[in-house]
């Protein structure tokens, strides 16, 4: 064992180093590894893959280090409650419905259980008897339908974090708020 040790002693500790900064540190994962390679060195089967097998015990012992060294903080009670939605975006949810509803069933029924009832594309496929292409190109033109005839009813203002207000064009078509 001491004869094995040394002659990886040196690589194992330039290979902590470079992925530890601090040096106290480095010394205590080269010991901690020392030790598991000590008593778990039986389980090794053969002799060429000791090598490999010291650094999978470094990287574990390195990863190891870093989750032991954030402590895990609490969250401030306002973020733990879920956000309110905004009422600009219950009433778009609202406005989409009818447009939803006006679809093909073609592409509604795609649209519908994949973007809402959150189903993969792949069980809307196995549902629907189609082809996994097949469903995926409902559901893109659904999804371009539905956008479509949104835009048509309805001024939509985004910003990086999603729609930000909208205006209703013609509240005949379809688009109630």
């Amino acid at each position: 064992m001491t004869d094995l040790w040394l002659e990886h002693k040196s690589r194992l500790r330039s290979y902590i180093a470079k992925r530890v900064r601090e040096s106290d540190a480095v010394d205590d994962i080269l010991q901690e590894v020392l030790l598991k390679a000590h008593t778990g060195l039986h389980t090794v089967k053969s002799q060429g893959s000791v090598a490999a097998w010291l650094y999978r015990v470094a990287a574990n012992a390195i990863a190891d280090h870093y989750r032991n060294a954030k402590p895990m903080e609490t969250l401030p009670d306002e973020l733990a409650e879920p956000e309110q939605q905004p009422d600009h975006i219950a009433s778009l949810a609202d406005c989409l419905q009818p447009l939803i509803d006006d679809l093909p069933e073609t592409y509604r029924l795609p649209l519908v259980l994949s973007e809402i009832e959150g189903l993969t594309q792949q069980l809307v496929a196995d549902r629907l008897g189609l082809s996994l292409s097949g469903a995926k190109s409902r559901v893109q033109r659904g999804r371009e339908k539905l956008r479509q005839r949104l835009y048509e009813c309805c001024d939509i203002e985004t910003s990086e974090n999603g729609v930000v207000g909208f205006e209703l064009r013609d509240p005949k078509r379809g688009c109630r708020r």
